[in-house]
Order: C-alpha cells, then sequence, then structure tokens
C-alpha cells in the first residue's frame, strides 16, 4: 500500500500539488472508509504533525477533503468523499465564472481592440466552452450513475 500511495501521489505532485497534501489526499482515498484522524496520517505518512496539518489546510481549502469530528469526540477526522471527482469537478464551475469574470474585466482595461485584449476575448471564449462542456458532462455522468444503481 505504501508505495502505491507514494507512485499515485507523485501524479499529484507533477501536476503542481503539494508532496504532502498528495500524499494525505492518495492515503484518504486508499483508506476502506476514506477518513483517517491526524495522528493516522502521521503514522502512516511517517509525517509530522505539522506537515500533516499544512496538508490538510491546503486540502480543505481546495475542497478536497472536509474535516469532521464524531459527536462526543474531540478528534478530527479528514474524509474524502465517495465522489469525490464529481465533486471537484463540479466546483471548478465557479473557478472557471470567476476566471471569466476577471478577465472580462481585462478586455476591459486593455482594450478589446488590442492585441492583449484579443488574447484576453479568446480566453473567455475557451472557458466559457469548456464550462459547458463541463456542465454537460456532469449531467451525463449523474444520468450514467443513476442507471448504475
Amino acid at each position: 500500500m505504501t508505495q502505491f500511495v507514494e507512485r499515485f501521489a507523485t501524479v499529484f505532485v507533477d501536476a503542481g500539488m503539494p508532496r504532502i497534501a498528495s500524499r494525505i489526499f492518495v492515503s484518504l482515498l486508499a483508506a476502506d472508509d476514506g477518513r483517517l484522524t491526524a495522528a493516522e496520517l502521521s503514522e502512516r505518512l511517517q509525517a509530522s504533525p505539522a506537515a500533516i496539518s499544512g496538508g490538510v489546510r491546503y486540502l480543505i481549502h481546495v475542497e478536497m477533503i472536509s474535516r469532521e469530528r464524531d459527536p462526543g469526540s474531540r478528534r478530527d477526522h479528514y474524509r474524502v468523499a465517495d465522489d469525490v471527482w464529481y465533486e471537484t469537478f463540479s466546483q471548478r464551475d465557479s473557478l472557471l465564472n470567476r476566471w471569466i469574470s476577471t478577465m472580462v474585466e481585462g478586455i476591459e482595461a486593455l482594450g478589446g481592440d488590442t492585441p492583449a485584449g484579443g488574447r484576453m476575448a479568446d480566453s473567455v471564449e475557451f472557458f466559457q466552452f469548456m464550462q459547458k462542456e463541463l456542465e454537460a458532462s456532469l449531467d451525463r455522468w449523474r444520468e450514467y450513475r443513476s442507471r448504475q444503481g
């Protein structure tokens, strides 16, 4: 299991995710119930509590994991959702909206008739296209999953 976690984490590191966050995410993804405590993560990954804290903070910030606490417990558990990829891609819609609105401001600031404004307008068009395609793909995924079970 350790070799798999390290190998898969490297894929995320290569995509730009911090190393400890990648290792934590894959550990949670590979856990049967998708949840572990900070102490369990620290032990599994042979990482300091401070490193685990920073990694989970990053993953919570980018909404790839959540923090939960059992009633009456003082110990946090970190959880990856069973449908983490659907949730992750669904949340990208709001990110695309922010990029698009900021680029529209850029077109106004740069001037739509300038080369830079033209590049910005092409970018807006691309992201609007991708946003529609993402929405359609997520809809198809929901339909597919509902037929499966």
